[in-house]
């Protein structure tokens, strides 16, 4: 059944009236009010460093006079948003739209219009259908737009149908959000991980541009005009670059394989030495570094803006009563994140699976944190053995959160605790809680330790539960309860009275 003129205008009004709030906010989509820190972030050399570079906005570095080639300057990429409008209400489509303008600011581009269009399913053909394709390529050339971003995945025909259309560079969410992991990585295992990803993503996208591609001909060309020297069986451009980037992608996955070692010899001493952990995951830009700072003073950079901090960091912290435990910050999620990604950042998301305790961080003054809470437990989903690791859902940022928004996450989430990691409300709270949920050591022992025997009682003050500690003539009497293999340890050289 085919929409009324009515249905589609109206449909038509409420779309334009999403994508007029939608950049509205654009320029202010990540970067409102600045990046606030505490003093628990420490001296943020990090950021320094990464805005010591910036862009000029708005300098052309189209040259009009062969003088002005020592003076040119980069601008920032103009793009225009598309999205689609299918299932789910107009909210929604908002949200994701926000979001979208929000990774091409942190992307370093600026948002200078968006087209949102009320359709079931992509076209096959341009994902937009040819009309709403060539209505978008009027909106690009007026408004000066030198790329299109698109609000889903595009498959290599429908970007190439789209860039025939608009005349400009089309970019999908993937690609997007490859760039900004692709800017944000630091260590090696991270550049070689996005590489991967990058790669994974670019290998069926390769296209020829008209006889660069071109095979060589066998035997007489004659009328080919390849002429001497291209007989043979020959090999398309586009087949050796695909083989190149097969053989690339294979040395970087025997490398990341290669790193994995040591990330498993430094898990295994902290299950030898019977630290418990807690991995700290949520949505991008919910306060994981900013929470982890909080924590245990690790001055890990803090930025307002999506995918600020890719490598994961493991810092030592210790409850309330002293027992010893890490805190493991690992990557953000964000919604229909790029399973490449997902496949390339696996070793380090097992952090995720190997802690004993989740802390599951939500940015409870966001629009929809219902929609990340999901986001992120559907790549948990992805991780074998994340799910059955506890879980508690942490609203950070209640400082700028509404009371209703709280009520209700914590009306839906149990298993949940209301924090600012900027302002410390809640931190105590935290503190206790993670301690009551840590594993126990359930060995009793009650001996005495010799006094040149200090480490062992250190360790036990680290990883055990004290309930009596004296010290008396002949060592430190202790009652404590700790592992079975730090109770062996005791046990060997506990003073024996005839």
């Amino acid at each position: 059944m085919s929409p009324t003129p009515e249905g589609t205008r109206a449909a038509r009004d409420v779309a334009d009236d999403v994508v007029a709030r939608v950049l509205a906010r654009a320029g202010t989509a990540v970067h409102a009010g600045g990046t606030i820190h505490s003093s628990y972030d420490g001296a943020q050399l990090d950021l320094e460093e990464r805005t010591s570079l910036r862009r000029v906005a708005g300098l052309s570095t189209e040259l009009e006079d062969v003088t002005e080639v020592e003076y040119r300057a980069l601008r920032l990429e103009k793009v225009v948003l598309v999205g689609l409008w299918g299932a789910g209400t107009v909210h929604d489509a908002e949200v994701s739209m926000r979001e979208l303008a929000a990774l091409a600011e942190t992307a370093g581009s600026e948002v200078l219009d968006g087209m949102l269009q009320r359709r079931r399913s992509p076209d096959p053909g341009t994902y937009l259908g040819s009309g709403k394709a060539a209505e978008l390529a009027s909106v690009v050339a007026a408004v000066g737009a030198d790329t299109v971003v698109v609000d889903g995945e595009l498959s290599p025909s429908q970007r190439r149908a789209l860039e025939d259309i608009v005349r400009v560079k089309v970019v999908d969410r993937t690609a997007l959000i490859l760039d900004i992991f692709a800017q944000h990585a630091k260590s090696r295992e991270g550049k070689a991980q996005v590489e991967l990803a990058q790669l994974e993503y670019l290998l069926p996208r390769l296209r020829g541009w008209g006889e660069s591609m071109s095979r060589q001909a066998g035997g007489q060309v004659g009328g080919a005009g390849a002429g001497m020297g291209s007989r043979g069986p020959g090999e398309t451009k586009i087949e050796l670059d695909r083989r190149r980037i097969r053989n690339r992608m294979a040395k970087l996955r025997r490398e990341i394989a290669a790193m994995e070692p040591a990330r498993i010899a430094k898990r295994s001493s902290r299950r030898k030495n019977a630290v418990p952990s807690v991995a700290i995951a949520g949505y991008t830009n919910a306060g994981k570094s900013s929470l982890l700072n909080r924590l245990t003073g690790a001055g890990v950079l803090v930025e307002n803006a999506l995918f600020a901090t890719l490598d994961p960091t493991v810092r030592r912290a210790h409850t309330p009563d002293g027992r010893l435990y890490t805190l493991a910050d690992t990557v953000g999620f964000v919604r229909a994140l790029p399973h490449q990604l997902v496949e390339a950042f696996r070793s380090t998301l097992e952090e995720v699976a190997d802690a004993d305790l989740i802390l599951h961080i939500v940015d409870a003054s966001h629009p929809d944190p219902e929609g990340q809470i999901a986001a992120v437990r559907h790549v948990f989903a992805d991780i074998p053995g994340a799910m059955d690791v506890p879980e508690v859902i942490v609203l950070n940022k209640a400082d700028l959160a509404t009371e209703e928004a709280i009520a209700r996450l914590r009306s839906r989430e149990v298993h949940s605790i209301v924090v600012s990691a900027h302002s410390g409300e809640g931190i105590e709270e935290l503190q206790a809680l993670v301690a009551d949920l840590l594993p126990r050591p359930g060995v009793l022992v009650d001996l005495v330790v010799p006094y040149h025997r200090g480490d062992l009682v250190s360790r036990a003050h680290e990883a055990g539960d004290i309930e009596r500690e004296e010290h008396t003539a002949d060592g430190t009497a202790l009652r404590a309860r700790v592992d079975s293999a730090l109770a062996a340890e005791l046990d060997a050289v506990a003073v024996r009275h005839a």
